[in-house]
């Protein structure tokens, strides 16, 4: 299998303003389930701590998923990846 060609900065800095604008969305949504309140809220609350410990202790793992050897932008990449996944997940079942 071929090593994909790494992305560049430009691209990068565009995927970061994405992600960032997809979680100020996922962010506004839960604010509006928690201030709604009940046991929607609460269990709400109790889904983004844990996301955010998971999200926190796998980083490391997926970041070394690439070796040693991997770029700076390659690092980036993966990063932005492992964040991406769930909070399109969260924004796509907060929107329902």
């Amino acid at each position: 299998m071929t090593k994909s060609t790494p992305k560049t900065w430009p691209e990068l800095a565009v995927e970061s303003w994405m992600l960032g604008a997809e979680m100020s969305m996922v962010i506004w949504l839960r604010s509006m389930r928690m201030m709604a309140g009940g046991k929607l809220a609460e269990r709400e609350a109790e889904r983004m701590v844990s996301e955010k410990f998971t999200a926190a202790m796998t980083l490391w793992p997926a970041l070394m998923a690439g070796g040693l050897d991997q770029s700076a932008e390659e690092t980036t990449s993966r990063a932005l990846a492992h964040y991406g996944k769930p909070v399109r997940a969260n924004r796509r079942r907060l929107s329902r």
